[in-house]
């Protein structure tokens, strides 16, 4: 059931690794065709993304973005966001892969996920996603804006992923 589990919902997207596991992206991409990390910068965040930090206007983040690719084809975008008080002096800041992805560093770090929100937007995609993604005109994308917080309720951790729209969307949650 854990397998299972792990394909279908987001748990293994924000849950720290095992040691020695490799983290949830590189594990999904593996099966799906691969990844390539793009960029690791300081930047100012989306609007929204700046929002779900409970940032100050004006403020910068540290991003990690990622192409995501199906038999070579480019199929997402995913920008994670973290706050630079977190990801400075760490590996969210280097041009690197992390071992056991950022979900087993930032545990390590003291940030365990307790809550974890997710928005869904159908829209058109901007020139350079249709860019990135080799998208016709006239397609559309499906953003999945992902916010993780401490039991503090503080917001660790923004997920941006920009995906050329599926048809289908399926979620499954198990509840203890």
């Amino acid at each position: 059931m854990a397998e299972k589990q792990r394909r279908n919902d987001s748990l293994a997207y924000v849950s720290p690794r095992e040691q020695g596991q490799a983290d949830a992206w590189t594990e999904e991409a593996q099966q799906r065709g691969g990844q390539q990390l793009t960029e690791v910068a300081e930047v100012a965040p989306p609007p929204e993304v700046a929002a779900a930090l409970s940032l100050e206007q004006g403020a910068k983040a540290a991003v990690r973005r990622r192409l995501i690719l199906l038999d070579g084809e480019p199929i997402e975008l995913a920008d994670s966001y973290y706050p630079l008080e977190i990801a400075r002096g760490t590996a969210l800041l280097e041009t690197k892969k992390i071992k056991g992805g950022a979900p087993t560093l930032l545990a390590q770090l003291g940030y365990a996920p307790s809550h974890v929100t997710e928005d869904l937007e159908l829209r058109e995609p901007i020139p350079l996603e249709r860019a990135a993604l080799s998208l016709p005109q006239g397609s559309s994308v499906l953003t999945l804006l992902r916010t993780t917080k401490t039991q503090d309720g503080i917001p660790y951790e923004v997920q941006l992923m920009v995906m050329k729209a599926p048809r289908r969307l399926h979620y499954e949650i198990e509840v203890d």
